[in-house]
C-alpha cells in the first residue's frame, strides 16, 4: 500500500486517518499489533507526539487497545459496543450479521407504523419516497429511519441507526454498485414505493411482506456485488 507522507497541518488527524484507513484496507488486520511508535514515526514521515496523539484517538474510538509492556493492537469489531458512534468498522461477516438483525427488526416496524401512522408521518414518508429517487445512500437511510421514528419507540430508533452507521461504507458502495444499472435501482424505489402504499393503506400484514422483499432484494444484490463475500 503506498504510504503518503503526512503534512504539518493538523498532523495527528492526518496520522488518525491513514491508520484508520490501512485498518480499512486490511494492512492491519483485527488482532494483530501495530509497528511501533518510532516505526509509525518513520513510516508517516511525523514526530513522536503526533503519533502517540493519534493513537490515543484510536483508542478512544475503539479501534486499538493499547497494553502496556506490549504495544498497541487492532480491536475486533465487537457487537456490544454497537451503540458507540466511533465503531470499528465490520468485516463482511459482521455486516451480514448486522443485515440479518435489520431483516429481524423492520418488517416489524413497518407493520406497527401501517397501524399507528398519524397524518404528518404520512406527508414526512411521501417526502421521503420523492427523495429516494436520488439513488444515495443518504436518502435510503432517511426513508428507512422515517418509519423506525414513525414507530414511537425511541430504541427501535437508536438501533436502526446505529445499525446503519455502521454499515455505512457498504450501502455507500451498495449505491455506487447500483448506480451502473438503471433498471436495479427502478426496482429498489419500485419497493420504497409499495411500503408506502401499504402504510398510507393502514395494511401491516402486506407492510411487513412488501419489507421483507426489500431487505431480501438488497442482501441478494449485496451478495452479487461480493459485498458480503465471507
Amino acid at each position: 500500500m503506498r504510504i503518503e507522507k503526512i503534512s504539518t497541518k493538523k498532523v495527528s488527524e492526518s496520522v488518525t486517518e491513514q491508520i484508520e484507513h490501512m485498518i480499512e484496507a486490511g494492512t492491519f488486520l483485527p488482532g494483530e499489533k501495530l509497528p511501533s511508535v518510532r516505526e509509525l514515526c518513520e513510516l508517516f514521515g511525523v514526530g513522536r507526539s503526533a503519533v502517540r496523539d493519534a493513537i490515543t484517538t484510536l483508542k478512544g474510538r475503539g479501534a486499538v487497545t493499547v497494553k502496556q509492556g506490549e504495544g498497541t493492537y487492532i480491536c475486533k469489531f465487537d457487537s456490544g459496543k454497537i451503540f458507540q458512534r466511533h465503531l470499528l468498522l465490520p468485516n463482511p461477516k459482521d455486516i451480514s450479521q448486522l443485515f440479518q438483525v435489520r431483516k429481524l427488526l423492520e418488517p416489524g416496524i413497518v407493520g406497527i407504523v401501517a397501524e399507528t401512522r398519524t397524518k404528518d408521518d404520512l406527508e414526512q414518508l411521501e417526502k421521503l419516497i420523492s427523495r429516494s429517487a436520488e439513488n444515495s445512500w443518504e436518502a435510503d437511510y432517511n426513508f428507512h429511519l422515517a418509519i423506525a421514528g414513525a414507530a414511537g419507540n425511541e430504541i427501535l430508533v437508536q438501533l436502526l441507526d446505529f445499525i446503519s452507521v455502521s454499515m455505512k461504507k457498504t450501502m455507500i458502495g451498495f449505491h455506487h454498485f447500483i448506480e451502473k444499472d438503471q433498471k436495479v435501482f427502478e426496482q429498489i424505489h419500485s419497493q420504497h414505493e409499495q411500503i408506502f402504499q401499504m402504510i398510507l393503506q393502514s395494511k401491516p400484514v402486506p407492510a411487513k411482506e412488501r419489507m421483507q422483499e426489500h431487505l431480501d432484494f438488497v442482501e441478494d444484490l449485496l451478495k452479487t456485488s461480493s459485498m458480503l463475500r465471507i
